[in-house]
């Protein structure tokens, strides 16, 4: 398997969190529904980077998790850290996808995600485009 890139240049959006001791499984190991949750801090971190969509927020117009998916590495362990770093794989009309790498304490790469979001209208319960500005300030996350 070729090794992933996790410097830091190809990820430009990062959150660090602390592992709890109530995230382990039975095997002592940290169980694989945490990484998902990992994964949906880092999104939500992302998606306050791109202002002009948290502005939409209060009209109920904002991103809906359309899928996820986790590719397990290495196993995590209590104590540590880990820090989820993300970038955007693409953006399309109404759609955009995230890669996020979840290294544990040490920069070692334990799971690879990527999720798929739509920008979707709460209250007419549909799909929109994304906005030429939210476009620009999503490039940057690239």
């Amino acid at each position: 398997m070729a090794s992933a890139d996790t410097s830091d240049q190809t990820f430009p959006s990062k959150l660090q969190l602390r592992i709890d001791w109530s995230e382990m499984d039975t095997f002592g190991h940290i169980n694989n529904v945490q990484y998902f949750k990992y994964t949906q801090a880092a999104r939500v971190n992302l998606w306050e980077q791109i202002k002009s969509m948290t502005a939409m927020w209060e009209q109920r117009v904002g991103p809906n998790l359309a899928s996820a998916s986790c590719q397990f590495r290495k196993p995590l362990f209590y104590p540590d850290t880990v820090r989820v770093q993300s970038r955007l794989e693409f953006i399309k009309t109404t759609s955009f996808g995230i890669h996020h790498q979840i290294l544990n304490g040490t920069g070692e790469l334990c799971a690879e995600a990527h999720d798929v979001c739509v920008l979707f209208d709460f209250n007419k319960n549909e799909k929109v485009a994304l906005t030429d500005t939210m476009r620009e300030e999503m490039k940057a996350l690239t």
